[in-house]
């Protein structure tokens, strides 16, 4: 048999455990970002203001930021594979609360419930595809991944959106559950185990995961992620009262946004392997220049649809680059970083829903996206700064017996693009 033939079925199992972990990012991605299409519905029945609502981006990205890492850290020894179904399980009847949630409070509830569960799950999703492939293939295999998220933008929030205007907010959670049933199933059936991306335990992986150079990474994560949340937890407010739509077109200008982010992130994937650090900056420069489009022209609603076409390619197309980055900084911290990389970029939308309230209740909607720009100007220098961090050390290799051996050649760091060490 050849090696072509003989290594077919092992591709075609990886790729079908990769469609699983994307599928499954597909569910949470629609469960945390469709809530800003129905945001305003929930304001009315539920009898709070819009801004109060916006609490609930909030409280979800904080059980992100902060549970994930937690539940993480206490279950640093189970096989990822485990991880992965039971947090999916658990999201899964967190969801199912929220459909029967009457008041606001339980719904806050199930939501930071919910986010922790999000940030294990996609911190375990990243550590099992990384294993999957060759090392110069991970970003590509992250960016499967995260390409579930950002096709949950061109699908999920939608569709789920206009399933809430049809139907009640409710009924929009209820389609999350069906979902999330339907990927458990397949990660069930198609994910094997894999080894980690860390060694040792809770106390051996931490020292590697918070090094200084690693929550420097995460800071700047913080800050690009941020910027983009201030504006777009308000994108639909935003288009119904400045850019003069409603309804259906609003779900079809969120459609725009969600085509180009999954067109992003599975390019931002590639990039990522081939330099991540620059693959960072280039994409906070156009987010830049995309919300400067959106604040100037926001009553033209061709020149706001090609704004969130340019934000959408690198909103969540830089995001295989931000994760790749902080597991490759954290070495054999590897397995907790994963999961930190979502924690920081979830601190940066709590942050950025936080301030777009802020924003809307001080000056209107209409300005919130030109705090979003200040903040991804703020945000450039610091994403400038982290293509100069190093990856750690390699363990020294074995002492080679034969002295006529030649020297083996530099290893390059496909996330910073410079060489870096040396393997034996």
């Amino acid at each position: 048999m050849s090696t072509a033939t003989a290594t077919e079925p092992g591709a075609r199992r990886s790729r079908l455990a990769l469609a699983s972990l994307g599928l499954g990012a597909f569910v949470i991605g629609t469960a945390e970002l469709v809530i800003v299409g129905v945001l305003g519905l929930i304001a009315d029945d539920l009898d709070v203001s819009l801004s109060t609502a916006g609490l609930l981006v909030t409280a979800y990205a904080l059980g992100i930021s902060i549970g994930g890492p937690l539940i993480t850290a206490a279950t640093i020894r189970m096989p990822r594979r485990v991880l992965l179904w039971s947090a999916l399980g658990v999201f899964v009847l967190g969801n199912l609360v929220a459909v029967f949630a009457g008041a606001f409070g339980l719904l806050i509830v199930a939501r930071a419930l919910c986010g922790a569960l999000h940030g294990l799950f996609l911190g375990a999703a990243s550590a099992v595809a990384t294993g999957l492939v060759a090392p110069e293939h991970r970003g590509q295999a992250v960016g499967l991944v995260f390409g579930g998220i950002s096709v949950s933008t061109v699908l999920g929030v939608p569709l789920g959106t206009l399933l809430g205007q049809g139907l009640g907010w409710q009924a929009t959670f209820a389609g999350v559950v069906v979902l999330g049933v339907l990927a458990l199933a397949a990660i069930l059936a198609f994910v094997p185990s894999v080894h980690g991306s860390g060694s040792g335990g809770l106390a051996a992986q931490a020292r590697h995961a918070f090094h200084p150079r690693v929550l420097a990474m995460l800071a700047a994560g913080v800050l690009l992620m941020g910027s983009q949340f201030v504006a777009f937890t308000y994108l639909a407010p935003f288009l119904e009262d400045v850019t003069g739509i409603s309804g259906g077109a609003v779900s079809a200008f969120l459609l725009v946004f969600g085509v180009f982010s999954a067109i992003g992130t599975i390019a931002g994937g590639r990039f990522a392997d081939i330099n991540a650090s620059m693959t960072l900056f280039v994409g906070n420069l156009v987010l830049v220049v995309a919300l400067l489009g959106l604040y100037t022209f926001g009553g033209n609603a061709l020149l706001v649809g090609l704004a969130l076409a340019g934000w959408g390619i690198v909103g969540f197309g830089v995001t295989p680059s931000l994760q790749l980055r902080v597991i490759s900084l954290a070495g054999e911290g590897g397995d907790l970083a994963a999961t930190l990389g979502a924690s920081a970029a979830n601190v940066g939308v709590a942050s950025g829903a936080a301030v777009g309230g802020w924003a809307l209740d001080a000056y209107g909607v209409a300005d919130v996206p030109l705090v979003a720009l200040i903040a991804a100007v703020i945000a450039l220098p610091a994403v400038w700064a982290t293509r100069f961090l190093k990856l750690p050390e390699a363990p020294a290799p074995a002492p080679v017996a034969d002295p006529a051996t030649p020297a083996p050649a530099p290893v390059a760091d496909p996330a910073a693009g410079t060489p870096l060490t040396t393997r034996g």
